[in-house]
């Protein structure tokens, strides 16, 4: 739960740092501004600077934790594993600084994250691992964390939006498996969540496959959005630039720049990021209308709470979304949208999961023995 909501707090950081365009703020990874990133001055610490840092900060705080949950998790079978892949990851990255020394970045990324899979093989423990299932998600996490902070890096160095998107859509994945972890390791999935009363369990299980496949949709789209910088390539809710559809046309588009707040002259909206934001608008209707119909299916069984919390997120989501517009992207509204989305998201996996454990017959259909007698 420590690792999952620390998770939380970096993915509301990463909305913050999009939201106040500090994502290169910091031109240099792994070091900020030359400095060890543990030792940038404080004069540094300041506007974008300051977002930015922070982040990468939290990060690695989560990556420490992730490190020690795959321990605690595969337990003391887990320490030659992490023993070899630390030692290799060490040994690349001084081969990298020897080899190739324009790629130094690189090289104390690899020994920095290696160190500290080394000292989480040191430590000492006759846990033995956890469920093979939850061993497997660890490892997965511990996976996804480097992948994740080596994608971070790579969007300061290279300077590439798409790489961005990817890196906010993981986040999602990443902190939805850390959340499954936690339920899994908690009282509640021993003593509930297994023994849950369904009457129609296959129909409400592809209702939360639906609706959880439809949000993280939304979220790859708003991810795209935002690391496209076209949050507000249309700057009115509902209608969109007075129409059900806006135009299009070149001649249009030439309007819509002339009234645009948030560009630069460099930095025109085009067709087709107008295209991606009405995709955005259509697909949280579809959200809202599945949710609807999930909630439906749900009455009267024993997972219509859970459903329940899952429509009222949806429904912070879309009036956040709409007051994103509303206040011309506020840098708090758009980053509570951000989090609300994970929430989301977070809550229909959840949902996913619990539902093909749930008895797949129905508590009226109980069958109740025959007493045996002589026959008559």
């Amino acid at each position: 739960m420590l690792t999952a909501l620390a998770t939380l707090g970096l993915v509301g950081l990463g909305g913050v740092v999009t939201s106040h365009e500090a994502g290169m703020a910091v031109p240099d990874w792994p070091t900020s501004y030359g400095y060890n990133m543990f030792a940038l001055p404080m004069r540094f610490w300041k506007g974008g600077i300051f977002y930015e840092h922070t982040h990468r900060l939290w990060a690695t705080l989560v990556g420490l934790l992730v490190v020690l949950l795959t321990r605690w998790l595969g337990g003391f079978e887990s320490r030659r594993p992490l023993a070899l892949i630390g030692g290799a990851e060490v040994l690349a990255g001084i081969a990298v600084f020897l080899f190739r020394p324009e790629l130094k970045a690189t090289g104390h990324f690899l020994t920095g994250i290696g160190g500290v899979v080394l000292m989480a093989a040191l430590i000492w423990t006759r846990k033995g691992s956890s469920q093979p299932g939850l061993c497997k998600m660890g490892w997965l996490a511990f996976f996804l964390v480097q992948l994740q902070g080596l994608l971070g890096g790579l969007r300061v160095v290279l300077f590439k939006d798409h790489i961005g998107i990817l890196h906010g859509t993981l986040a999602q994945i990443f902190f939805v498996l850390l959340c499954l972890i936690a339920v899994r390791t908690g009282w509640w999935w021993e003593q509930t969540g297994l023994r849950m009363p369904l009457v129609d369990p296959v129909n409400l299980r592809r209702w939360a496959f639906l609706v959880t496949a439809l949000i993280f949709c939304q979220l790859l789209l708003g991810a795209s959005m935002r690391h496209q910088h076209a949050g507000l390539a249309i700057r009115d809710f509902p209608l969109a630039y007075g129409k059900i559809w806006p135009a299009t046309d070149s001649e249009s588009l030439a309007r819509y720049n002339s009234q645009r707040v948030e560009t630069t002259v460099s930095n025109p909206i085009t067709a087709f990021e107008i295209r991606l934001q009405m995709a955005h608008r259509a697909g949280a209707l579809l959200v809202l209308i599945a949710v609807a119909g999930f909630l439906r299916s749900a009455r009267g069984q024993g997972v219509f709470k859970g459903v329940l919390v899952l429509s009222g997120l949806v429904l912070l989501q879309a009036t956040l979304g709409a007051a994103t517009v509303w206040t011309n992207k506020a840098a708090d509204v758009a980053t509570g949208h951000v989090l609300v989305g994970a929430l989301s998201l977070v809550t229909g996996a959840v949902l996913c999961m619990i539902l093909p454990c749930g008895s797949l017959r129905s508590p009226q259909s109980t069958v109740v023995p025959v007493e045996s007698g002589p026959a008559h």
